[in-house]
């Protein structure tokens, strides 16, 4: 019976230190901690090669100046070669009035008191001669203006009034030239001048009808351009 009793306590107290070293064992976490995903960052970082530079302005381009234009109105070809000569001499421009309604040669018969230049003559209110163009193209950039016609009883042949009239000679030397067979150049200088209003108008010169290029260019060279 003794060792009945002894073997049973022997079993109760292997199953006490069981038990208590089940009970102090940590249990096992069935659950990993969260874990926040890193925030996405630029493989490369922006190098100053890499950013745009301010395009260089380019420079304002100024107009050129101290041209010299030579203007001329010519009924039958003589002022015309007149002014060539002068453009060549000058180194100078050319432009050229032209009348919307050209004259003929039976316009220009001043012989005939029924002719149109004769009619406009005897009626100034005729002398108003429209033009294909009064505008000359970069025309602040000359400083001087030679300007020529032929003598008509005495003064310019009107179509040079209109240009004259419709442009600004603000700040130009103005030399005005004419061709004729007879007459001088009278007071065409003056009172061109006159109408413009405006501009340096210098005394001019009149040249016969068969002048030659050289003495048109020893002219041009004496006023020392």
């Amino acid at each position: 019976m003794k060792k009945l009793t002894a073997l049973l306590l022997s079993v109760v107290l292997v199953l006490s230190l069981a038990a208590c070293g089940s009970a102090n064992k940590p249990a096992s976490s069935t659950t990993q901690p969260e874990t926040s995903a890193p925030t996405e960052q630029p493989t490369t970082e922006p190098s100053e090669s890499s950013s745009t530079a301010p395009a260089e302005s380019e420079p304002e381009t100024q107009p050129e100046t101290g041209k010299t234009l030579v203007v001329y109105y010519s009924a039958s070809g003589n002022t015309e070669r007149v002014a060539k000569d002068i453009a060549e001499a000058a180194g100078a421009d050319l432009f050229e009035i032209v009348p919307t309604e050209v004259y003929t040669s039976d316009d220009l018969d001043w012989t005939n008191p029924d002719s149109r230049v004769s009619r406009e003559h005897d009626d100034e209110s005729l002398r108003d001669v429209p033009l294909t163009t009064t505008e000359v193209p970069d025309w602040d950039s000359y400083d001087t203006v030679f300007i020529g016609y032929p003598i008509w009883w005495g003064i310019a042949a009107w179509p040079v009034d209109t240009f004259v009239k419709n442009n600004d000679f603000t700040g130009k030397t103005v030399i005005p030239f004419a061709t004729s067979s007879s007459s001088g150049m009278g007071q065409s200088g003056s009172l061109l001048a006159d109408m413009a209003g405006t501009g340096e108008w210098q005394e001019g010169q009149r040249f016969s009808s068969g002048v030659s290029s050289d003495d048109v260019q020893s002219w041009v060279n004496g006023l020392g351009l």
